[in-house]
């Protein structure tokens, strides 16, 4: 027995209907979902810039002291992070010239001039050192890499600058190179050819077409590993030797701006945790400026 083609369209409407709200169900969803992400960041800028803030607004500090201020003594009511922002810039800026060649070269040679049994192989292992725990590279550094400053630069203590720089280039490089590695294999074939038919040499094709054609790719493996260098707080308390000076050579120990804040933190109150929210102000406004600059780079060189 057929059904009438009445009761035909009612199921029909039915299920479009049935369809419709489920698709309308998942868009509200996925909205919710990424408003919650909008928010939650929100909420964490609001409440750090609300505290960092407030010593200043409602307190009398003059903001200028406490950026330039050399001096760190909260029980005498000084705070001066000036020698903590110059070790971060330097423990970063170190980290960057060294960790960005071997990164990038490193997902170069994986992406494009590695055997595939090789590459196989390097790729899981790097992408490995991407879960190790911080705290395992900052025991790293204070079993290794400290003691070989020590003992080769003749130091008191192998706690230094130079062994910030060398921990946080270790850290980034999973990162820069899992990212740029993505970004090289992404670029398609068809300019690799194009590029070997004119005669180029095949590390001529990956220098003057692929790599810059994979350029925004590279540059966000840069901004991430930026990221992790700048806000590496456990490895870096370990080999840093946390002194209150300004660095004037690589073998000096400092204090960049995260390990301030996890040594102090939990035990601060009053005026003194304020101005270590105030701290972590200066901290993402640091971040925000070399993200900026670096898009900016990143623009330029498409012009």
């Amino acid at each position: 027995m057929t059904t009438p083609p009445f009761e035909k369209q009612t199921e029909i409407e039915k299920a479009n209907k049935r369809k419709y709200f489920l698709e309308g169900l998942s868009a509200k969803v996925f909205l919710a979902c990424a408003l919650l992400s909008v928010v939650s960041l929100a909420l964490i800028v609001g409440f750090v810039f609300y505290k960092g803030s407030y010593p200043f607004i409602a307190e009398g500090y003059s903001f200028i002291d406490f950026i330039f201020g050399t001096d760190w003594v909260p029980s005498e009511d000084k705070f001066g992070i000036f020698p903590m922002i110059v070790a971060s810039l330097f423990a970063t800026l170190g980290a960057l010239i060294i960790g960005v060649p071997i990164g990038l070269f490193t997902a170069i040679f994986l992406a494009e001039i590695a055997p595939k049994r090789l590459a196989k192989l390097i790729s899981p292992a790097i992408q490995l050192l991407a879960g190790i725990p911080s705290v395992l590279y900052g025991v790293f550094g204070l079993a290794i890499i400290v003691p070989l400053l020590q003992d080769n630069f003749g130091l008191a203590r192998g706690q230094s600058l130079l062994a910030v720089i060398l921990v946080l280039a270790i850290m980034m490089l999973p990162t820069i190179v899992t990212v740029a590695e993505t970004s090289i294999r992404a670029v398609p074939k068809s300019y690799t050819e194009g590029s070997l038919a004119l005669g180029v040499s095949h590390i001529g094709t990956i220098f003057k077409v692929i790599v810059p054609a994979a350029k925004s790719g590279i540059m966000a493996a840069i901004v991430l590993g930026l990221g992790r260098a700048i806000g590496e707080t456990m490895a870096v308390i370990l080999v840093a030797g946390n002194s209150l000076i300004i660095p004037t050579s690589l073998t000096d120990s400092v204090r960049p701006l995260t390990t301030n804040i996890a040594l102090e933190m939990g035990y601060a109150f009053g005026t003194h945790q304020e101005m270590l929210f105030a701290t972590g102000i200066v901290l993402f406004s640091f971040i925000l400026i070399l993200n900026f600059v670096l898009a900016r780079i990143t623009a330029r060189g498409g012009n």
